[in-house]
C-alpha cells in the first residue's frame, strides 16, 4: 500500500467540523468516489469529528490517500489525547452514548465504512481509522 497525500485538520471547535467534512467530500470527489461513498465517509467522518471534540476534548483528523492493487481509497485518521474509552465494546454498541447523543457514533462510523479500527487508553486518548476504497 502506498500512501499518495496527506493532509492534517484540527478538530477543537464545532465549526472544524463543517471545515473538515468540506475536505473529506473534495478529496472524496477528486479521487472518483461514488455519490453513496462520498456520503458514507462524510456522514462517518462528521460522527468521529464530533465525538473528538465533545469527548475527547479536541484533537486533529488525518486524510491519507491511499493506493494498493490498482484501487484507490481514503483513509481518515481521528486522535485525541482525552479520557480515552474504558469499554470499546460497550461504545461500540447501537444506543449506548456516555452523553446526550442517539448513541450511533462509532457503531454507525463503523458499518460505513470498508475498514475500520478503534485504539483507546483510559487517561491517554482514542485513536479511530476508517477506510473508504474506490
Amino acid at each position: 500500500m502506498t500512501e499518495i497525500g496527506t493532509t492534517r485538520i484540527a478538530l477543537v471547535k464545532s465549526e472544524d467540523i463543517v471545515f473538515m467534512r468540506q475536505r473529506v467530500r473534495e478529496k472524496a470527489v477528486a479521487m472518483g468516489l461514488s455519490l453513496v461513498d462520498q456520503t458514507k465517509i462524510v456522514t462517518a467522518a462528521s460522527e468521529l469529528g464530533r465525538n473528538t471534540i465533545i469527548y475527547g476534548g479536541g484533537g486533529e483528523v488525518e486524510m491519507l490517500e491511499l493506493r494498493a492493487n490498482g484501487r484507490l481509497g481514503l483513509r481518515l485518521v481521528f486522535k485525541d489525547n482525552g479520557p480515552g474509552i474504558s469499554d470499546l465494546q460497550l461504545a461500540l454498541k447501537d444506543g449506548y452514548t456516555s452523553g446526550s447523543g442517539l448513541g450511533l457514533g462509532l457503531g454507525g462510523a463503523r458499518r460505513l465504512s470498508d475498514q475500520f479500527h478503534i485504539e483507546s487508553t483510559p487517561g491517554k486518548g482514542t485513536r479511530v481509522e476508517i477506510t473508504r476504497w474506490r
